[in-house]
């Protein structure tokens, strides 16, 4: 089914998917502020619709799907790129990329950044710095792996993202219970590999994220974020900083370690989102998406810089020079540094209410909202992943005074909640965010 709209625009940026409003409004109107907008969705669109020329339903996870609709659509108007900012839904919309001829990464390119095994051989093969890692199939070959490499060591699902399932495991008698919740979880759209599980190198020190991209052969970072982790032995994401003034933005090892990386990957023309641990031995590479970073880091750039990062994002997808033009509004009145934290319930539970601070109440508070309602069910690691009640953002001056707003917002985000029901010895880890269809993700 295809709905055109009366504008007059002769091309169109197809976006592939448009995920859950709270996260991804932004990068959509950013995007059209950019050009013309065609959404290929699984549902008719609802708040997207004023950012739209036109739309498609048809199944995003179907590359072969997605290429008909859009040589169809091709076919009556003219298709100028394609833009995706899901994990689970990038690879089929490269097929479109491929199909079309469009500017940005092809499926090949895509597969070397979903596929972490595959994402490893390449950086190995090209000497960037990054943990020693193996797939394995097997508790067998998971204690062979991780006796060669010496523990501590890290298992982590072969092709999902956002730290689910990933595991610290300090030695051989954690390595069974690890093996088995590294190897559960799963998520609509994303393959399920036979070798489906990496034992890696532990890489000590602080976890940061860069979304940007290879220009002329130099990396050029967009925004950077320093990421706050908890629940050990598990790696959920609490929370992320973005300071427009951090000096690892012009670190020359950094950069060069994030171009190497990219070249390795083929990963060119499109934003990525790339994870970095700043070990005592210097950065390491964690992975490289081929997408722009979830969790609201793109819009904590915004805050923090000005850029406007769904336009950037749709610039590269259409192959234009990618200018960090600033979003309207998006300056913080009162600093150049950004942060979000997310809150977790205290243990698995039935949510009765959410409470929030109000807009005007706390110092710094740019924003602050409720993910669930009322009988969802939020299970903590390794029952169930990503199981956030609601999330403050705050900026600030300083870096300092952005974590100080922070831990007083989030104590401020209250949750009344009940007991969860209990779980049969057979049940999946749940995702809280995952209760529709691929696309959806944070």
């Amino acid at each position: 089914m295809d709905s055109l709209s009366e504008r007059a625009d002769d091309g169109v940026l197809v976006v592939v998917g448009s995920g859950l409003r709270l996260y991804r409004e932004y990068l959509l109107a950013g995007a059209a502020r950019e050009h013309a907008l065609w959404l290929f969705d699984t549902a008719d669109p609802t708040w997207q619709t004023p950012y739209l020329t036109g739309f498609t339903l048809v199944d995003t996870s179907d590359p072969r799907a997605l290429v008909e609709a859009a040589r169809r659509l091709h076919a009556v108007r003219r298709v100028d790129g394609v833009f995706c900012f899901s994990e689970a839904l990038v690879e089929p919309a490269a097929a479109v990329v491929e199909a079309l001829g469009l500017p940005g990464m092809g499926p090949e390119a895509v597969r070397n950044c979903r596929d972490k095994s595959r994402t490893r051989a390449l950086l190995d093969a090209a000497g960037v710095g990054q943990p020693r890692s193996m797939a394995v199939a097997s508790l067998e070959e998971a204690t062979r792996v991780a006796d060669e490499i010496g523990y501590p060591v890290v298992l982590k699902p072969r092709g999902l993202a956002g730290s689910l399932g990933v595991v610290f495991v300090p030695g051989r008698a954690e390595l069974a219970d690890a093996y088995r919740e590294s190897s559960a979880p799963s998520y609509p759209g994303v393959p399920v590999f036979e070798a489906s599980v990496l034992v890696e190198e532990y890489a000590d020190g602080p976890e940061i994220s860069v979304d940007g991209l290879l220009v002329d052969d130099v990396y050029r970072p967009l925004v950077l974020a320093r990421k706050q982790v908890a629940m050990a032995p598990y790696f959920e994401e609490t929370g992320h900083v973005v300071d427009s003034q951090d000096p690892l933005l012009s670190d020359d090892e950094l950069l060069t370690l994030l171009a190497d990386a990219h070249r390795a990957l083929g990963a060119t023309g499109t934003i990525t989102h790339t994870e970095v641990r700043l070990t005592s031995s210097g950065p390491r590479l964690i992975e490289v998406n081929a997408r722009l970073g979830g969790g609201l880091i793109p819009l904590l750039g915004s805050l923090a810089t000005g850029i406007d990062p769904g336009r950037c994002g749709a610039r590269a997808a259409l192959g234009r020079p990618v200018e960090p033009a600033a979003a309207d509004g998006a300056v913080a009145a009162d600093g150049a540094v950004a942060g979000i934290h997310f809150a977790y319930p205290p243990d698995d539970c039935t949510v009765e209410a959410v409470r929030m601070p109000a807009p005007d109440a706390l110092p710094g508070l740019h924003q602050a909202a409720a993910l669930v309602e009322p009988g969802d069910v939020l299970r903590l690691p390794p029952r169930g992943y990503i199981s956030r009640y609601a999330y403050a953002i705050c900026t600030a001056e300083t870096v300092p005074e952005c974590e100080s707003r922070l831990a007083v917002a989030g104590a401020a985000l209250r949750l009344d909640h009940r007991p969860a029901p209990a779980l049969t010895a057979d049940a999946e880890p749940e995702l809280a965010w995952a209760q529709t269809s691929p696309g959806t993700a944070p």
